[in-house]
């Protein structure tokens, strides 16, 4: 008997879940699952190492390393054949808000507990943390 899947550490939902080309897009969609989604975030986006992105995920390495193999694959075939990319479903629990969050990237963390505007976290009501998380990102 298989073990059971862990569920993977997610702090925030992707912005956007849809995106493909403008004219045309033919071809089957692309479904990317919000943990992949999650691992291109903390890998390529934040530069994190496949260790800090594990224990950010709650998941062994190799795991991560699973996980951003088939992303980067699936983000591959969406640019190369036009197709549309769909980011949904997975195994994933959303982190707690605020402190106790064990990672140091955690966008709901850095944005009051996912609460802004600064186009880090999927909330966009709430105290705007004027831009500060937006400027971390892009550093």
């Amino acid at each position: 008997m298989a073990r059971p899947k862990k569920c993977r550490r997610i702090c925030a939902l992707p912005r956007h879940d849809t995106f493909g080309p403008l004219t045309g897009g033919g071809g089957t969609t692309v479904e990317m699952a919000v943990e992949e989604y999650e691992a291109i975030r903390l890998m390529d986006l934040l530069g994190c190492t496949q260790e800090e992105c594990a224990a950010q995920m709650g998941v062994a390495r190799s795991t991560v390393q699973q996980v951003y193999d088939t992303a980067r694959r699936k983000l591959a075939l969406a640019l190369v054949e036009g197709r549309r990319l769909t980011i949904t479903g997975g195994d994933y629990a959303l982190c707690p808000q605020g402190e106790v969050c064990p990672g140091r990237n955690c966008a709901r963390r850095d944005c009051g507990g996912g609460r802004c505007g600064c186009g880090v976290c999927s909330h966009p009501e709430g105290p705007e943390c004027d831009g500060q998380n937006s400027q971390k990102l892009l550093k």
